[in-house]
């Protein structure tokens, strides 16, 4: 019977040892990715925005880009910034400028490649996960930028909930 137990012990702790070992996460699809783009873009459209639409994943890679017929050249690599910027810090854009401003213990963060600290970046989060990011740029301001963002993830808030 002890060695039973023995075994049954071992077995246990061999499971739990695994599973501390790895992590699952969840992502978005391509597919609901594409929906928040479209939404933070039509957004923009009603307001006389022509602008740029970025969705990545949690790790900061893109999934979906969206750029409108006359939006400015610069506004891609400023939206795809703006989202891997919120998906790598797990902050909206808009908190990381505040944090990042010069003086502050985090200034040094605005030279490392690709931060964006500017208005326009949000996480997307469903059950205390941060799922990616999505950012806007071209609008008139990071304030009108978020607003569009915003837009995208009220979308999708159904599709993601859990």
């Amino acid at each position: 019977m002890k060695t039973i137990v023995c075994i049954l012990m071992s077995a246990v702790s061999c499971t739990v040892l695994a599973q501390q070992g790895t992590f699952s996460s969840r992502s978005l699809t391509p597919e609901t990715a594409l929906v928040a783009a479209r939404a933070a873009l039509e957004h923009c459209r009603k307001n006389g925005w022509q602008t740029a639409v970025a969705v990545v994943d949690r790790a900061g890679l893109t999934q979906v880009l969206l750029r409108d017929r006359f939006a400015g050249a610069h506004t891609i690599d400023g939206a795809m910034n703006k989202a891997w910027t919120a998906a790598s810090f797990r902050t909206p854009t808009t908190a990381l400028a505040a944090e990042t401003q010069p003086g502050r213990p985090m200034s040094g963060v605005r030279a490392l490649p690709r931060v964006f600290a500017g208005g326009g970046g949000l996480t997307i989060e469903a059950g205390g996960q941060t799922l990616g990011a999505i950012a806007v740029s071209g609008a008139p301001g990071g304030d009108a930028d978020e607003a569009c963002a915003n837009a995208g993830i009220k979308a999708i808030v159904d599709q993601i909930e859990f």
